[in-house]
């Protein structure tokens, strides 16, 4: 081989090789809630409730909506254990409250067709569990009166857990 097709061959080489090294991974590392911060914050969020006299039944759902937990409280409504993991879900799913997504769906605005989308539920007390720029789950709370309580309820849940999955 000649000096100068070698010298081309190693560049080509070399340029090759940093392409490679520059290429991006091909899998990626996600962070999940154990089953047992699920559960406190489950129950963290339920005792809150309680507290404040409601019956409610809460859910969490890891990042992609999958259940992970699910309460019931012994008098809370029997819709409730639809309800609660369908916030869960629509908060996970979409990345959001489901109080913020209830404004961003109302008739009228260009989001509002999502609402008829099968288990999106556009009411308060879906909250999104998060920390450190990761997604982790997110928590529904069903039962109480109106979404606001429920919100207040889901964040007990979520405040009995923050130090555990801040980084």
């Amino acid at each position: 081989m000649s000096p100068l097709i070698a010298r081309v061959f190693a560049v080509g080489l070399c340029i090759h090789g940093a392409s490679v090294m520059a290429a991006p991974d091909a899998t990626y590392a996600v962070k999940l809630l154990t089953p047992e911060a699920a559960l406190t914050a489950a129950q963290a969020a339920m005792a809150h409730c309680r507290k404040a006299g409601h019956q409610v039944a809460v859910a969490v759902v890891d990042r992609s909506g999958m259940l992970q937990v699910l309460l019931r409280d012994r008098f809370a409504g029997a819709h409730t254990l639809e309800i609660a993991p369908q916030k869960a879900w629509t908060a996970a799913s979409f990345r959001m409250s489901t109080t913020a997504l209830a404004a961003e769906t109302q008739a009228g605005k260009p989001m509002s067709g999502i609402r008829a989308t099968p288990r999106v539920m556009a009411i308060g007390g879906g909250l999104v569990i998060e920390a450190g720029g990761s997604v982790f789950g997110a928590i529904g709370v069903s039962g109480a009166p109106g979404g606001e309580a429920d919100d207040a309820c889901a964040q007990a849940g979520i405040k009995a857990i923050a130090d555990a999955i801040e980084f």
